[in-house]
């Protein structure tokens, strides 16, 4: 049977518009992904977390392929095939990481042939890595800011798609900087996400070829 599409968007015809948000906490990404009408058609999470009750109350499919196994022998390629055999099963065609906490292996970006995307709370390349924000703070700079980029298999690498500045005020704190971050966030991640996956299809001249003219940056 069929799995049912989401209630809130529009699913293109191109399967490659088809959109899965990978989500591992709170959601708040994917709340702001959901409200922005992008044409998500699944919310893949690898552990219990609130980003299921908010894909839930969406109706939108999760596919949850928890990983159980946190030690250094965990089994990174074999977890990565299961997660692309669940996004398999709802036509994925673009993927959008939102707080997704497991480091996939190299074997699932080429499946989705240069679509997939990442934010970041700093200003890459500058501060890469889970622990940005306080290593912002402990530098002592006075600005960071947020990062939208396609993920490769580097860490917080790939080519940068949008970019902002954010101020860091004396007296922050983790939390503080974090969620100034997060609000400018939760604009630049739809907006770039819709455009990209606008741009999925056309040629630059508005012909509408098929080509994918981002994929093949």
């Amino acid at each position: 049977m069929a799995s049912p599409e989401p209630a809130h968007g529009t699913v293109a015809e191109d399967p490659r518009r088809r959109l899965a948000v990978l989500a591992s906490g709170t959601g708040t990404i994917l709340e702001a992904l959901i409200a922005a009408g992008l044409p998500i058609v699944v919310v893949g999470v690898d552990r219990p977390c609130r980003a299921v009750q908010i894909a839930e109350a969406a109706q939108i499919p999760v596919a949850a392929v928890e990983r159980r196994d946190f030690s250094a022998s965990f089994d990174r390629e074999a977890y990565t095939v299961a997660l692309v055999e669940a996004l398999a099963a709802h036509r994925v065609g673009t993927v959008a990481m939102a707080g997704f906490a497991t480091v996939l292996g190299p074997a699932f970006f080429p499946v989705f042939e240069g679509r997939v995307l990442n934010t970041h709370p700093s200003l890459l390349p500058a501060y890469r890595g889970w622990h940005a924000v306080p290593m912002v703070l402990a530098a002592g700079e006075t600005a960071t800011g947020c990062t939208v980029h396609l993920a490769t298999s580097e860490v917080d690498d790939g080519p940068i798609l949008a970019q902002e500045r954010v101020p860091v005020y004396p007296g922050d704190t983790e939390a503080t900087l974090h969620e100034r971050i997060k609000g400018v966030e939760r604009r630049l991640y739809p907006a770039t996400i819709r455009a990209f996956i606008a741009s999925i299809g056309a040629a630059p001249d508005g012909t509408g070829a098929t080509t994918d003219e981002r994929g093949r940056r």
